[in-house]
């Protein structure tokens, strides 16, 4: 019986994935519990809308993600702060600070979560950042860490 997914189902498939299942557990446990929808035509219909739409969506996504990896290309981003002697900072310049210090000088809507410096910046210089704005889209910023 051929059946497409309202929800995750272990060991069968996927929301939206048209499978295959035996009669018995279609009937007896896949609709029943509403994981799943008889494939009709009308459902057929409704799939594809959906799968259209989703793709149409994801294109957008990266689309997006590759106007602001354009638009942080070639950026230079400072940050001042406090040092001791020798160009050592007190504390050190994190993730966070710098998608602050991101979102403040580009304008763009860049989250914490997406930048990567490595490890903590503990000293005056200069460091590269990557941000993964998307799976297949990253950036790279040259971060300026400048005395205050």
């Amino acid at each position: 019986m051929k059946l497409i997914l309202l929800q995750d189902v272990k060991s069968v498939g996927k929301k939206g994935d048209l499978i295959n299942a035996s009669e018995g557990y279609a009937k007896n446990f896949l609709l029943p519990k509403k994981l799943a929808v008889e494939a009709t035509k009308s459902n057929l219909n409704d799939y594809e809308l959906k799968q259209k739409s989703e793709e149409k969506r994801k294109q957008e996504e990266l689309e997006g993600a590759q106007k602001i990896a354009e638009a942080l290309k070639e950026k230079v981003v400072t940050i001042k702060v406090k040092t001791g002697g020798n160009g050592k900072l007190f504390g050190s310049v994190t993730n966070k600070e710098v998608a602050e210090a991101i979102v403040e000088q580009t304008k763009l809507d860049i989250d914490k979560k997406k930048v990567s410096i490595g490890d903590p910046i503990k000293m005056v210089g200069e460091r590269t950042a990557t941000i993964k704005l998307h799976p297949k889209v990253t950036a790279e910023v040259l971060i300026k860490i400048v005395e205050a």
